[in-house]
């Protein structure tokens, strides 16, 4: 009871204020006529509903937001990449949120948060940025120990080539099938760093599709592995990786940039961070550096590239045709990468003596969903087998798709930028 007091004598306090100070505003103008305090409120009312979700919302919007739950879905209840379904869920969820144009919350509205954030993915900043925690993470060991694995991450590029040929053949303009082409990859920053200079309205349609399917790599790759090798190619048991010494170790990250860069100069500001980001690591004298990148740096720059990139599938401009299609182009560039690394291997068998042949496997591996696609490969080794552990061989081809699908986006921007 005395709150109730004590609430209604300061509300009589600030009436008589203007009143006592001899002021012009007089009692009665508190107090507007019932007529005009009832309009009032309705417009106020009006005005509040034309400016909520619920009147500007279309069915577009409930599709999407729709998408979004089923990812995070997939992510927490499958744990499908949680990492990156997670935030770009989240993201198509604040993307979709309806809005009066104009009020400047959108993605594609000039001056929003979510406008400057996007700024890192349409000018290609995020990916250089992930490929150098990647590199600050990544152990080339099993690549420098067996070098001739790394021709099954340059075979399990024929996704790439595959979808390029596949957008053209479905109408795409020879740029936007440029950057759909690198979903072929299976890399997400590389198809974004691509479609950023090639095809900037395709954006967010490609790194959607290329982050689904790098999700969904436990689902994709199992069947046709099955399909394509045959039980004993399973349990086919490969020589332990050589130990490598600590100066290969430091020449490789070194040379590989030389090279790499030099063959594919365009795609340098990826290449580069990769190599640099795993020079940090194997110098022994920056750790603090490598610790960050491979920590805190890529958390940070992954929250940020998922939710905008999800933020960037508004209804409005992603619900086409042309998105359809890509997401098409997606699903059959993944199931060519893996086959063409499969094939590939087992044509390798063709050439290796009894003891030094590989297990077929480890060519799905050659698609740069690094670590998931070598994962898989060790599961399925695992179920035929359950001594023959796969992973280590598995990650040299894995890591060497990281690097081939980088060389096969700079060579596509080169050839048509």
């Amino acid at each position: 009871m005395k709150k109730f007091i004590t609430i209604f004598v300061i509300l009589g306090i600030l009436y008589l204020i203007p009143l006592m100070a001899g002021g012009n505003l007089m009692a009665q103008n508190l107090v507007p006529e019932a007529s005009e305090s009832g309009s009032g409120l309705l417009r106020g009312l009006e005005q509040f509903w034309d400016y909520t979700g619920f009147a500007n919302a279309s069915i577009g919007n409930l599709i999407m937001i729709a998408v979004g739950l089923f990812f995070i879905f997939l992510a927490i209840k499958y744990d499908y990449e949680p990492l990156l379904l997670i935030p770009i869920g989240t993201g198509i969820l604040l993307g979709n949120i309806p809005f009066q144009p104009g009020v400047g919350v959108g993605i594609y509205e000039e001056g929003s948060v979510l406008s400057y954030l996007y700024f890192g993915v349409t000018q290609g900043i995020y990916p250089p940025l992930i490929f150098l925690g990647i590199g600050a993470m990544t152990d080339f060991s099993s690549l420098i120990s067996s070098p001739k694995l790394m021709l099954l991450g340059a075979a399990a590029q024929i996704g790439v080539f595959g979808t390029f040929i596949g957008a053209v053949a479905l109408g795409f303009e020879i740029h936007e099938a440029g950057a759909i082409s690198i979903i072929g990859g299976a890399d997400g920053p590389t198809a974004i760093f691509a479609s950023a200079k090639l095809a900037p309205q395709l954006i967010g349609s490609i790194a959607i599709a290329a982050y689904s399917y790098m999700a969904l790599v436990p689902v994709i790759q199992p069947p046709i592995m099955k399909l394509l090798v045959s039980k004993k190619e399973r349990k086919i048991r490969m020589k332990p990786p050589r130990a490598v010494s600590k100066l290969e170790k430091m020449l490789f990250p070194i040379i590989a940039l030389l090279l790499t860069t030099f063959i594919s100069p365009t795609a340098m500001p990826l290449l580069g961070m990769l190599f640099f980001g795993n020079i940090l690591k194997e110098s022994g004298v920056t750790d603090r550096l490598a610790e960050t990148a491979r920590t805190k740096m890529i958390d940070i720059v992954t929250i940020l590239l998922g939710v905008t990139v999800g933020a960037s599938t508004q209804a409005s401009v992603f619900l086409t045709s042309s998105s359809i299609k890509i997401f098409l182009l997606g699903a059959a560039s993944f199931v060519l990468a893996t086959a063409g690394g499969l094939i590939f291997a087992k044509i390798m068998n063709l050439f290796l003596s009894e003891g030094n042949k590989i297990n077929p496997l480890i060519g799905a591996a050659g698609v740069s969903a690094v670590p998931d696609s070598a994962r898989v490969v060790q599961m399925e080794g695992v179920k035929s087998d359950p001594s023959n552990h796969l992973l280590m061989h598995a990650m040299a081809p894995n890591v060497s798709g990281v690097i081939g699908s980088a060389v096969a986006a700079g060579i596509m921007m080169s050839f048509l930028s």
